[in-house]
This record gives C-alpha cells, sequence and structure tokens, in this order.
C-alpha cells in the first residue's frame, strides 16, 4: 500500500449527478471522511484515466486506487503494455490519488471495500467483464455501494494501441478510418470501447488544471517537450525535476504536433496536443501547462514566467529550425540543467513494445470488443424485453 501526500483539496461538482445526499455514509464515517474506492488496469494511463479518477474524488474526500496484476489483466484481457510495477508508479503520480492499492483484485467485492474502509466503488459508464463475461462490479452494484462517473468520449487504452498499431496520421485529428477500425476491433462498435472523437473544451482543461500562481518563494522550474504517450519515462524526469528546489512550481511546455513531427519525425505524436495537456495537467509534479510553447526557449518566455530553472533530461536536443540551440538563452543565463531521473523509456520504446508483440495486441482489441458488443447486445434485448412486457400490461 502507497500513501500519496500531495493533494489534500477536495474538488466541487459531481459529473456522474449523484447527489450528495446519495452519497452519504454513517454518521461514525462521515466524521472521518468520505473514502472512494476505484480499481482498474490502469495500463497506458490516459487522461481518460485520470478524468475518471477525478470525478471519483469529487465524490468523497480520500480516493483509494487498486490496480490490478500483470497475471490478472492477462488472464482477463490480455497483455499490459506496461508492468505493474510501472502502473503502480503511473497511478501514484495521478494528482487526485491519495493512496494506491497494489495488486487488487480483478473482481471487486463488499470485502475489499470493507478491508480499505471504503464506502462505496466508483467506475465509467462502460462495463468491465471478467473471461468469462462477467460484469466485475455485479456485487457491489446489488449492495447499492457503486457509483458511476462519466467515461472520457474519444479515447482508451485500446484506442492508443490501434493507433500505434497503424502508425498513421489520422490520430492528429482524431479522424477514423476503416483501416483503423480493422486494428482495433471486429466489425461492429462497442459503445463503450469504439473509437470516438474527443472534443477539448475550455471548461475540461480547467477541471484538470490546479489553478495556484506561483507565490513568493516559489522556484519556477521550465520544462518543455513533446510529453507523447504521457508515460512512467515522463513521470520519473518530472518528479526528478520537482525535487531540484524547496518549493518547485512546475511549468511544462508542450510542442504543437506539427513541431513534434518535424524533430521526432515518422508519425509523430501519437497524442494531439489537446490530449497531451490533459495528461500532463493531472500530474501532481506539474503546476502549470503552456499549450504550444515556442520551440526556442527565449527571452520572452524567460521573462514573462519569471523562470528560475530551466531543465532537460538526458535525451537528445533538437536544433531549432535554423540550427541554433534551443537552449541557448537559458545557458547564456547560467539557469540551465541537465537533470538525470535514472529512467530512459522513451515513446519509441512503448511503440516498439506494441509492434513486437502486434499480434497479440491485436487478438486482445479484437476479444474485448467482440465481449462487449455480446454484452450490450445482451442488455438491448433485455431492454426490449421489458419494454414489450409493460406494453402488454397497459393493455389489459
Amino acid at each position: 500500500m502507497i500513501k500519496n501526500g500531495h493533494h489534500t483539496s477536495n474538488e466541487q461538482g459531481i459529473e456522474s449527478g449523484a447527489k450528495q445526499g446519495d452519497l452519504a455514509c454513517s454518521p461514525e464515517k462521515r466524521k472521518c471522511s468520505v473514502r472512494v474506492w476505484c480499481d482498474g488496469c490502469y495500463d497506458m494511463v490516459h487522461y481518460g484515466h485520470s478524468n475518471q479518477l477525478r470525478q471519483a474524488k469529487a465524490m468523497g474526500d480520500y480516493l483509494i486506487v487498486g490496480v490490478h496484476t500483470d497475471e490478472e489483466i492477462s488472464k482477463h484481457k490480455g497483455p499490459p503494455v506496461f508492468t505493474q510495477a510501472e502502473r503502480y508508479k503511473m497511478v501514484q503520480a495521478i494528482k487526485w490519488v491519495d493512496e494506491i492499492v497494489e495488486g487488487a483484485p480483478y473482481v471487486t467485492t463488499l470485502d475489499t471495500l470493507d478491508k480499505y474502509n471504503s464506502d462505496f466503488c466508483v467506475h465509467g459508464d462502460d462495463i468491465t467483464l471478467t473471461v468469462d463475461g462477467k460484469d466485475t462490479y455485479a456485487e457491489v452494484k446489488r449492495e447499492g455501494r457503486y457509483r458511476e462517473c462519466r467515461r472520457t468520449q474519444g479515447v482508451s487504452t485500446t484506442d492508443l494501441v490501434g493507433r500505434m498499431l497503424l502508425m498513421t496520421k489520422t490520430h492528429h485529428s482524431n479522424i477514423v478510418s476503416s483501416t483503423h477500425r480493422e486494428h482495433t476491433g471486429p466489425k461492429g462498435h462497442s459503445p463503450w470501447t469504439g473509437v470516438s472523437q474527443f472534443l477539448q473544451t475550455s471548461q475540461k482543461i480547467i477541471q484538470f488544471a490546479s489553478g495556484q500562481e506561483a507565490q513568493p518563494g516559489d522556484t519556477i522550474i521550465y520544462v518543455a517537450g513533446a510529453f507523447d504517450l504521457f508515460h512512467i519515462g515522463h513521470v520519473d524526469f518530472l518528479e526528478t525535476v520537482y525535487k531540484q528546489a524547496e518549493r518547485p512550481y512546475v511549468i511544462v511546455g508542450l510542442h504543437f504536433d506539427q513541431e513534434v513531427n518535424r524533430y521526432k519525425g515518422k508519425n509523430y505524436p501519437i497524442m494531439n496536443i489537446h490530449e497531451r495537456t490533459l495528461s500532463v495537467l493531472a500530474c501532481r509534479y506539474v503546476s502549470e501547462v503552456v499549450i504550444g510553447a515556442p520551440y526556442a526557449v527565449g527571452k520572452d518566455l524567460l521573462d514573462h514566467f519569471k523562470v528560475d530553472l530551466v531543465c532537460h533530461g538526458k535525451t537528445e536536443v533538437f536544433p531549432d529550425r535554423d540550427t541554433a540551440d534551443p537552449y541557448a538563452e537559458p545557458k547564456k543565463r547560467g539557469i540551465f540543467r541537465t537533470v538525470d531521473s535514472g529512467n530512459g523509456l522513451t515513446t519509441d520504446d512503448i511503440v516498439q513494445r506494441i509492434i513486437k508483440n502486434r499480434l497479440q495486441f491485436e487478438a486482445r482489441n479484437q476479444k474485448k470488443e467482440a465481449k462487449e458488443i455480446a454484452v450490450f447486445e445482451a442488455m438491448k434485448r433485455q431492454a426490449e424485453g421489458e419494454r414489450a412486457g409493460d406494453t402488454a400490461q397497459a393493455a389489459l
């Protein structure tokens, strides 16, 4: 069990539509706090996972997140992209999480909720199935200790794996091609896993942003990059940057898609600028994000944000369009620092993991969506049967 101490505030507003009265627990527990449980694979953690945890935290005071083992995920879904150790650390870095439980059971039971003194669990309005097609939340739903939050449209682990398998530029605009569908699932469309368009809004950015400005005495640290497929390599780097000062205020400059493609080549970035913005904002080590930051860290940027320190990792620094060093100005001011996080994982490495196990991941995606379609069709038939029964009853 790992506890996080960075995040203490409780957000206002519950997107699921549940009322505060619906979330009340016993008076004894309420005096302590409302403890909320979430669990999942959290493989290739993206802004959809973060948004689920943000909404869950808003339903209570203390958020506990259980993360499944590699063995459990392989049994019920197929091989995970990241190891359990990587996934534990990724979830720990999400700013709304207070505590994580390693090796949480795949099926959520009352025993698990009671063991961790949780009042109820929260999951998105999609469905999670065991290897034999059963709802993993069936028991807690029956007992009234289940709440739902809205699933974030436009992203899923299945979708991201599909993007990497295909590596086309369509993902920059979230256009779904027929070829993409071939790599992400069977014919048909799951309402939960199926690819849809992500539409960024100012409200979503506000919900993810801390809203806190730098205070006198803070050390303002600036870093810049693509931060594509926000992963454990990024988290370890940002944590190292965060530890460079006693009172750090970390600003991340995100480059536009065209700029990333210029220096990364191929069909990068995998995630567009809007997706990358939310992923970075969800990290507990980040205070602010500059969307579409200039590639060269120049005088205007440093003066505007009153930057005290500019950091870069051990990865290669690509020259600017005019072949100049993008960090020439902070080096001239003596505020540039190269930091070593000890983690050399890159976005390229993740893509290679996917490609290396291409057939396994394609099969995983197809199997997952096929199960979801079957359950969805069964639910539709049941609803239609109930409506027909109500109509017949009304006619009597």
